[in-house]
């Protein structure tokens, strides 16, 4: 203890904050002045005696006797490197024959003091316990600096700045206000598209937002989760994950329109078909969330949070409301027939009433607004039978299995053929002898 160190000793104040910034220790080998970290006590300290790296591992636990028996008083143990031991037997060996506070040994990490414990006995097998006021806590903090203290870390400031502590509420009104825009736009879109058919995205679309901000208050009050700016950036891309869900089904819809079936086989056979592709969107989406989740840290682990959970309520909801209503609304007169304003008009869909137009497998169909779709009028070779015949042939290639259509072509090829019979003998009696016309005349 020089007289320069006495006096930077009493001119250390450690109830200043600026006192207790940390930072580089002086050198190895001199003797230096500083605070512990809560300002409550300022030491002198000599040259290092032990580095942090000769510690091998420091615990924390209750105190256990020589008995076996446990104490509730928390200690932190530690245990020395082959190399730390040694260094640690000859420290304690000294400081154990100092009166106080000369037998204490400073733990300290980036320049300040966080242990200063005193030295009873000689500790000779690397194994030492510091006892003393600890909690739980404190003793677990203390055991985490003396693991992770190792390596010597000092911070500089580059710069400074002071942010208002309104800027968080500002970012999160803007991104409230581009997701409140990104959903009227959806809805606009929506119903200039599909009209009537546009109201079900929307009223798809509040059941997925309610869904959404239940499952996040839920949370939010179980786990403590709280909805970040990230998080409101996943939930503004779900509007446009939800909306994908809706369009392709509906235009699923209008191309079995197309295809010359009505609109309640269409919903159902549309659905089956869209149903693996935004089966298979929602997946890839999920599995990138999940990801993401794991791979990234911080905010980013926030939007895949929420990217995630809008996509299974994607699914639900397109599951369990979009298709159920959808089946309503075409057992009823409106959509099913094919209003202008329901969004399933067939001029609209491309397809022009009474026009015959072919559509595959032998079948021709043409558009009947009145019916609200297209019927098919001749299917194969049964195209030279009677009205009647070629109507039950044309149902029953729109609306039966493969072998009910064909039995139908037999059925009505037969009575094409009964019919021709009979056409023909009508024709040989009339040239019979008798039938009132001269047997050599020209026919």
């Amino acid at each position: 203890m020089t007289p320069a160190v006495q006096a930077q000793f009493d001119e250390l104040d450690c109830t200043l904050p600026e006192n207790r910034t940390g930072g580089v220790p002086g050198a190895a080998d001199k003797a230096f002045v500083t605070c512990d970290q809560e300002g409550t006590a300022k030491f002198i300290l000599g040259p290092v005696e032990i580095e942090g790296s000769d510690i091998d591992t420091a615990t924390s636990g209750l105190r256990t006797l020589p008995s076996g028996a446990t104490t509730n008083e928390w200690v932190v143990n530690l245990e020395f490197t082959s190399s730390g031991t040694p260094k640690f037997t000859e420290t304690t060996t000294r400081l154990a024959t100092q009166q106080q506070p000369l037998n204490q040994f400073a733990v300290v990490l980036d320049a300040l003091v966080i242990s200063a414990p005193s030295v009873n006995e000689v500790i000779p097998n690397g194994q030492a316990e510091i006892s003393g006021t600890f909690t739980r806590d404190s003793a677990a903090a203390l055991a985490n600096q003396l693991s992770f203290g190792s390596l010597p870390i000092s911070f500089t400031v580059q710069s400074e700045e002071q942010i208002s502590a309104t800027l968080g509420s500002e970012q999160l009104q803007r991104g409230l206000l581009a997701g409140l825009l990104g959903l009227v736009l959806v809805v606009v879109y929506s119903l200039i598209q599909y009209r009537a058919l546009g109201l079900v995205t929307v009223a798809s679309l509040v059941i997925a937002a309610v869904l959404t901000y239940g499952v996040i208050t839920l949370l939010s009050w179980w786990q403590g989760y709280r909805l970040s700016l990230p998080g409101v950036a996943g939930l503004i891309v779900a509007i446009g994950i939800t909306a994908d869900s809706f369009i392709v089904y509906f235009e699923r819809i209008r191309d079995e329109l197309r295809d010359g079936r009505s609109l309640a086989a269409a919903v159902e056979t549309g659905w089956r078909r869209a149903r693996r592709t935004i089966l298979a969107s929602d997946a890839v989406n999920l599995l990138a969330a999940i990801v993401l989740y794991f791979a990234a840290v911080g905010g980013v682990r926030g939007f895949a949070f929420t990217l995630g959970l809008t996509t299974v309520i994607d699914l639900l909801v397109v599951v369990c409301f979009t298709h159920p209503v959808m089946v309503l609304l075409s057992r009823t007169r409106f959509f099913s027939h094919g209003h202008p304003w329901s969004g399933l008009d067939p001029r609209r869909l491309g397809v022009e009433p009474g026009r015959p137009r072919y559509v595959g497998r032998g079948r021709v169909v043409t558009a009947d607004r009145e019916a609200g779709g297209a019927e098919p009028v001749t299917s194969g070779t049964s195209s030279a039978a009677p009205a009647p015949s070629r109507q039950a042939v044309a149902v029953g290639a729109g609306q039966q299995t493969i072998a009910e259509r064909r039995a139908a072509a037999r059925a009505a090829a037969a009575q094409q053929e009964t019919t021709t019979d009979a056409d023909d003998a009508s024709a040989a009696g009339t040239d019979a002898p008798g039938s009132g016309r001269p047997e050599g005349s020209d026919r």
